[in-house]
Protein backbone atom coordinates (compact mmCIF):
# COMPACT_ATOMS: atom_id res chain seq x y z
CA UNK A 1 0.00 0.00 0.00
CA UNK A 2 1.49 3.58 -1.19
CA UNK A 3 1.63 6.62 1.30
CA UNK A 4 -0.07 9.95 0.53
CA UNK A 5 2.76 12.37 1.20
CA UNK A 6 1.41 16.13 0.81
CA UNK A 7 5.06 18.37 0.07
CA UNK A 8 5.66 21.78 -0.96
CA UNK A 9 7.75 24.34 -0.95
CA UNK A 10 6.35 27.05 1.82
CA UNK A 11 6.90 30.36 3.49
CA UNK A 12 8.39 30.60 6.84
CA UNK A 13 4.98 31.65 7.59
CA UNK A 14 2.94 28.79 6.30
CA UNK A 15 1.92 30.13 2.58
CA UNK A 16 2.39 27.22 -0.13
CA UNK A 17 1.39 30.22 -2.55
CA UNK A 18 2.38 33.60 -1.92
CA UNK A 19 -0.34 36.44 -2.50
CA UNK A 20 2.39 38.42 -4.27
CA UNK A 21 5.85 37.49 -5.68
CA UNK A 22 7.51 34.15 -4.90
CA UNK A 23 8.32 32.40 -1.73
CA UNK A 24 11.72 33.00 -1.29
CA UNK A 25 14.69 31.16 -2.12
CA UNK A 26 16.44 27.98 -0.61
CA UNK A 27 15.12 25.12 -2.89
CA UNK A 28 15.38 25.35 -7.18
CA UNK A 29 18.88 26.79 -7.41
CA UNK A 30 20.61 25.04 -4.82
CA UNK A 31 21.95 21.59 -5.94
CA UNK A 32 22.16 20.47 -2.74
CA UNK A 33 18.34 20.79 -1.95
CA UNK A 34 17.48 19.19 -5.55
CA UNK A 35 19.63 16.10 -5.13
CA UNK A 36 17.90 15.57 -1.60
CA UNK A 37 14.45 16.19 -3.47
CA UNK A 38 15.72 13.71 -6.12
CA UNK A 39 16.60 11.59 -3.44
CA UNK A 40 13.70 11.91 -1.81
CA UNK A 41 10.93 11.32 -4.45
CA UNK A 42 12.49 9.04 -7.00
CA UNK A 43 10.39 6.19 -5.20
CA UNK A 44 7.13 7.92 -5.97
CA UNK A 45 4.78 5.96 -8.00
CA UNK A 46 2.13 8.84 -8.46
CA UNK A 47 1.74 12.58 -8.59
CA UNK A 48 -1.62 13.65 -8.26
CA UNK A 49 -2.04 17.28 -9.25
CA UNK A 50 -3.94 20.42 -10.05
CA UNK A 51 -4.08 22.10 -13.11
CA UNK A 52 -1.49 24.85 -12.34
CA UNK A 53 0.73 22.70 -10.62
CA UNK A 54 0.20 19.82 -13.56
CA UNK A 55 1.04 23.10 -16.35
CA UNK A 56 4.26 24.16 -14.00
CA UNK A 57 5.48 20.88 -13.40
CA UNK A 58 5.07 19.67 -16.92
CA UNK A 59 8.66 21.15 -17.78
CA UNK A 60 9.99 18.15 -16.64
CA UNK A 61 8.99 16.08 -19.59
CA UNK A 62 10.85 17.98 -21.49
CA UNK A 63 13.73 19.82 -19.24
CA UNK A 64 16.25 16.44 -20.21
CA UNK A 65 16.63 18.33 -24.19
CA UNK A 66 18.12 21.19 -22.79
CA UNK A 67 21.94 21.77 -23.11
CA UNK A 68 24.06 21.24 -20.49
CA UNK A 69 21.76 20.18 -17.85
CA UNK A 70 23.37 19.68 -14.42
CA UNK A 71 23.24 15.55 -13.25
CA UNK A 72 21.42 16.79 -10.53
CA UNK A 73 18.88 18.39 -12.70
CA UNK A 74 18.72 15.10 -15.37
CA UNK A 75 18.06 13.01 -12.62
CA UNK A 76 14.68 14.87 -11.61
CA UNK A 77 13.79 14.77 -15.52
CA UNK A 78 14.34 11.14 -15.49
CA UNK A 79 12.15 10.57 -12.45
CA UNK A 80 9.40 12.82 -12.90
CA UNK A 81 8.65 10.80 -16.54
CA UNK A 82 8.74 7.78 -15.13
CA UNK A 83 6.16 8.59 -12.57
CA UNK A 84 2.73 8.19 -13.07
CA UNK A 85 0.31 11.58 -13.15
CA UNK A 86 -3.01 12.59 -12.46
CA UNK A 87 -4.32 15.85 -13.11
CA UNK A 88 -7.15 17.63 -11.63
CA UNK A 89 -9.17 19.68 -14.00
CA UNK A 90 -12.39 20.41 -14.94
CA UNK A 91 -10.80 22.69 -17.65
CA UNK A 92 -7.85 20.89 -19.11
CA UNK A 93 -8.15 19.31 -22.36
CA UNK A 94 -5.36 17.20 -22.75
CA UNK A 95 -2.19 17.03 -21.48
CA UNK A 96 1.52 17.53 -23.03
CA UNK A 97 3.10 14.51 -20.77
CA UNK A 98 3.36 11.06 -21.16
CA UNK A 99 1.91 8.59 -18.32
CA UNK A 100 -0.64 11.34 -17.40
CA UNK A 101 -4.46 11.27 -17.73
CA UNK A 102 -7.06 13.84 -16.43
CA UNK A 103 -9.46 13.17 -13.63
CA UNK A 104 -12.79 16.06 -13.69
CA UNK A 105 -12.91 16.12 -10.02
CA UNK A 106 -10.84 14.85 -6.45
CA UNK A 107 -12.98 11.89 -5.76
CA UNK A 108 -11.48 10.89 -1.94
CA UNK A 109 -12.31 7.03 -2.31
CA UNK A 110 -10.85 6.75 -5.61
CA UNK A 111 -7.86 7.94 -4.31
CA UNK A 112 -7.71 5.84 -1.27
CA UNK A 113 -8.27 2.90 -3.71
CA UNK A 114 -5.16 4.20 -5.85
CA UNK A 115 -3.14 4.21 -2.15
CA UNK A 116 -4.53 0.82 -1.85
CA UNK A 117 -3.87 -0.41 -4.90
CA UNK A 118 -0.17 1.38 -5.12
CA UNK A 119 3.57 -0.57 -4.78
CA UNK A 120 4.72 2.57 -4.64
CA UNK A 121 4.02 5.79 -2.44
CA UNK A 122 2.25 8.92 -4.62
CA UNK A 123 2.26 12.68 -3.50
CA UNK A 124 -0.20 15.44 -3.77
CA UNK A 125 1.06 18.49 -4.77
CA UNK A 126 -0.52 22.21 -5.21
CA UNK A 127 -2.29 23.96 -2.07
CA UNK A 128 -5.48 23.79 -3.76
CA UNK A 129 -6.04 20.16 -4.70
CA UNK A 130 -4.00 19.14 -1.07
CA UNK A 131 -6.31 20.94 0.73
CA UNK A 132 -8.78 18.77 -0.20
CA UNK A 133 -6.86 15.41 0.41
CA UNK A 134 -6.06 16.85 3.89
CA UNK A 135 -10.01 17.63 4.68
CA UNK A 136 -10.77 14.11 3.45
CA UNK A 137 -8.22 12.51 5.70
CA UNK A 138 -5.98 10.80 3.11
CA UNK A 139 -2.40 12.19 3.49
CA UNK A 140 0.03 10.06 5.25
CA UNK A 141 2.70 12.22 5.60
CA UNK A 142 3.73 16.21 4.78
CA UNK A 143 6.90 16.89 3.79
CA UNK A 144 7.35 20.79 4.45
CA UNK A 145 10.09 22.92 2.35
CA UNK A 146 10.51 25.76 4.87
CA UNK A 147 12.46 28.74 3.11
CA UNK A 148 13.64 31.79 4.82
CA UNK A 149 11.20 34.12 3.40
CA UNK A 150 7.59 35.49 5.42
CA UNK A 151 5.80 36.25 2.37
CA UNK A 152 2.32 38.04 4.89
CA UNK A 153 -0.55 36.29 2.96
CA UNK A 154 -1.57 33.66 -0.07
CA UNK A 155 -2.75 30.00 0.26
CA UNK A 156 -1.82 28.18 3.56
CA UNK A 157 0.24 25.32 3.12
CA UNK A 158 -2.82 23.68 5.85
CA UNK A 159 -5.78 24.29 5.18
CA UNK A 160 -8.12 26.57 7.41
CA UNK A 161 -9.82 24.84 9.71
CA UNK A 162 -8.58 21.42 9.73
CA UNK A 163 -6.71 20.47 13.17
CA UNK A 164 -4.15 17.99 12.89
CA UNK A 165 -1.90 16.16 15.13
CA UNK A 166 1.39 15.28 13.73
CA UNK A 167 4.67 13.36 14.81
CA UNK A 168 7.96 15.18 13.78
CA UNK A 169 10.10 11.72 12.32
CA UNK A 170 12.76 13.86 10.41
CA UNK A 171 14.62 17.47 10.27
CA UNK A 172 17.34 19.08 7.91
CA UNK A 173 18.42 22.26 7.83
CA UNK A 174 20.17 23.21 4.56
CA UNK A 175 23.23 26.35 3.96
CA UNK A 176 20.50 27.80 1.97
CA UNK A 177 18.50 28.52 4.46
CA UNK A 178 15.74 26.65 3.52
CA UNK A 179 14.36 24.07 6.39
CA UNK A 180 13.01 19.93 5.43
CA UNK A 181 10.75 18.87 8.09
CA UNK A 182 9.18 15.76 7.59
CA UNK A 183 5.51 14.82 9.65
CA UNK A 184 3.85 11.34 10.21
CA UNK A 185 0.25 11.55 11.20
CA UNK A 186 -0.68 10.62 14.66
Amino acid sequence: MGQLICSMITSLDGYAEAAEGDLGTGAADDPEVHTFINDLFRPVGTYLYGRRMYETMVYWETAHTAPDLPPHVRQYADDWQAADKVVYSTTLETVASARTRIERSFDPEKVRALKSESDHDLTVDGPTLAAQAVRAGLVDEYHLFMTSTAVGGGKRFFPEGVRLELELVEQRAFDSGLIYARYRTR
